[in-house]
């Protein structure tokens, strides 16, 4: 795997360091962080952009195609968004869980121009492997993440607040909903409320950002426009949750309740488990396709200008979406759609859509139409 220096874009504005680390967003080895270096960086900003593309996948290059002062404020609140589920993902105990989500929540309230409270720590030993170790040392790093927070507008560290609490809210109706429920969610209505509280909140938060960076700090976002956020936020969130299916059950959880039996078990070499698998991979897959109109809504709304980057960062998050659907497609026995792009060809197709509307609505109804066409119940 290639590694790029982390500091190659240090003193470049924004713009022209853009290309690089764009590249280095498909290029970087999250497998192999390079952890020591990463704990290095002593610059707050420098840190935030390092770390990024560790923390997130698809958002991160999605993050860098933004204006910078938008893009700024995004990877603030998404590396807070991976400090929230680092703690729902590492500490098992449900009452330390949910006291330690609650209480990163409260620190942002509690900040100062001074300084944020410090998070609950986590220890060393809970991480699995070496990207739970790049998300510990995230959280162990918060200052420098928190640095930069308090250099945002105060409008935007409020919607980053409201993110963060939101998330906290919605993690802990989680957790809780699985510990009761014995590691499953028993309906579709609360698989949707799940996939709105991971999800759905950044979306919403990405749509506010916009909107105030759009309109100078004008009126927020019709109720239509949130509405259309939180269903695309269902959407890309369902996208993690079919592909993690096997791996999910293997750690006691499950998303349907078909699955309840199989909490704990190994797919390989039992062809039944396999086929039940197979079955509710399906009709995920057909409930997160069936959203696909809300994003062509939620772009179009949130991008008036002539020329947008907001616009070019929507759609290759759609483009990414796809690249992943049509893989589940595949894995789901259902029929697929289009061919496979790489990375850095998604990010190609995606850039017109920064100066042309027509582009931009080709593209998206294109998905849109395929998503559609997928989503027709066998």
């Amino acid at each position: 795997m290639v590694r790029l220096r982390y500091d190659v874009w240090v003193g470049l504005p924004f713009a022209l360091s853009r290309p690089v680390r764009l590249v280095r967003d498909m290029v970087v080895d999250r497998d192999h962080p390079d952890l020591e270096r990463l704990a290095s960086i002593q610059e707050p900003e420098q840190f935030v952009w390092a770390i990024l593309p560790h923390a997130a996948r698809t958002f991160s290059p999605c993050i860098t195609l933004l204006p910078r002062r938008a893009a700024r404020a995004a990877a603030v609140a998404y590396l807070y968004c991976r400090m929230l589920d680092t703690y729902e993902d590492l500490l098992v105990h449900p009452a330390k869980r949910d006291a330690a989500l609650a209480a990163f929540a409260n620190r942002l309230e509690a900040a100062t121009p001074q300084g944020v409270p410090a998070p609950p720590p986590i220890r060393e030993s809970a991480a699995r492997d070496a990207r739970d170790a790049a998300h510990l040392l995230l959280v162990e790093q918060h200052a420098r993440v928190d640095q930069v927070y308090l250099t945002l507008d105060p409008e935007v560290r409020g919607l980053i607040r409201t993110l963060v609490r939101e998330m906290s809210e919605g993690m802990r109706w989680s957790s809780s909903a699985f510990e009761r429920q014995g590691g499953v969610l028993e309906s579709e209505e609360q698989l949707a409320r799940y996939c709105r509280n991971v999800i759905g909140q950044p979306v919403l938060f990405a749509s506010r950002l916009l909107r105030w960076h759009e309109t100078g700090g004008g009126p927020g976002l019709p109720e239509a426009v949130e509405e259309d956020a939180m269903t695309v936020g269902e959407m890309i969130q369902l996208a993690n949750v079919t592909r993690d299916i096997e791996k999910d059950l293997r750690r006691g959880i499950a998303y349907d309740s078909r699955l309840r039996a199989d909490l704990g078990c190994a797919v390989d070499g039992d062809p039944a488990l396999a086929e039940r698998i197979r079955s509710v991979r399906g009709d995920l897959l057909v409930m997160a396709l069936s959203r696909a109109s809300s994003y062509r809504r939620l772009i179009e709304g949130l991008s008036p200008r002539r020329i947008s980057l907001a616009r070019a960062s929507g759609v290759l998050m759609l483009l990414f979406t796809d690249r992943y659907f049509r893989a589940c497609a595949r894995r789901a026995g259902r029929p697929t759609w289009g061919r496979h792009r790489s990375g850095p060809r998604l990010i190609l197709a995606a850039l017109p859509a920064a100066w042309s509307r027509r582009w931009t609505r080709r593209v998206i109804s294109e998905v849109a139409q395929n998503f559609l066409r997928a989503a027709v119940p066998e």
